[in-house]
């Protein structure tokens, strides 16, 4: 994918305040601090476009994102930080639910995993609720560039254990650190543009 525009558009917490251009979407869901805004950026070979943060949790609203005048990144608030009360947590979890439900435009899930650890119980939940919207999907393992080349299948095999995935699902390791990943990632999100 050639990236000739990527700009911030818009962010949201109902849906009037999504944005009515008609492009296709592209959602990353991940528990906070997975690395979404980190993978916004790399595919759209940005340093700042979404913001990242070295403080879990700051993505409390949905923001979207303009490609090429043709598609939206849609940034969800990341789940599973423990450091806000129980009520707000819930709010983020309405506020996802509602635009997974609701969103003709959306095309495909990404879920990001770090490759370092299991998957959380927050994780398996978002998966299954994934599976269950019968939404077209992809598993990026963020970080990879935190494990050496040679633990990739080590640790992605566990991440496909914990996720219940047979060996036909495909996980892509990704880094922006190493940029490792990206033309994988936008092979799969080109398969559902039609």
């Amino acid at each position: 994918m050639v990236i000739k525009k990527a700009e911030f558009i818009t962010s949201a917490v109902n849906p009037d305040q999504y944005p009515d251009t008609g492009w296709p979407e592209i959602a990353l869901a991940g528990r906070s601090n997975v690395g979404k805004s980190s993978l916004i950026n790399s595919l759209v070979n940005r340093k700042a476009l979404a913001r990242t943060g070295n403080t879990p949790g700051m993505t409390r609203i949905i923001n979207f994102y303009n490609v090429n005048d043709s598609i939206t990144l849609v940034d969800l608030p990341g789940y599973g930080y423990a450091k806000v009360s129980r009520q707000e947590r819930e709010s983020w979890g309405q506020l996802v639910e509602t635009y997974l439900n609701s969103r003709e435009n959306l095309k495909m899930i990404l879920l990001l995993v770090d490759i370092r650890h299991e998957p959380t119980p927050d994780d398996v939940m978002m998966f299954n609720y994934i599976l269950e919207s019968g939404r077209d999907y992809a598993i990026i393992a963020t970080k990879a560039d935190k494990i050496s080349r040679s633990a990739y299948k080590k640790h992605m095999d566990k991440v496909k254990a914990v996720l219940d995935l047979d060996n036909e699902h495909e996980i892509i390791a990704f880094s922006s650190v190493k940029r490792i990943g990206i033309d994988e990632i936008w092979s799969k999100i080109e398969t559902v543009l039609g």
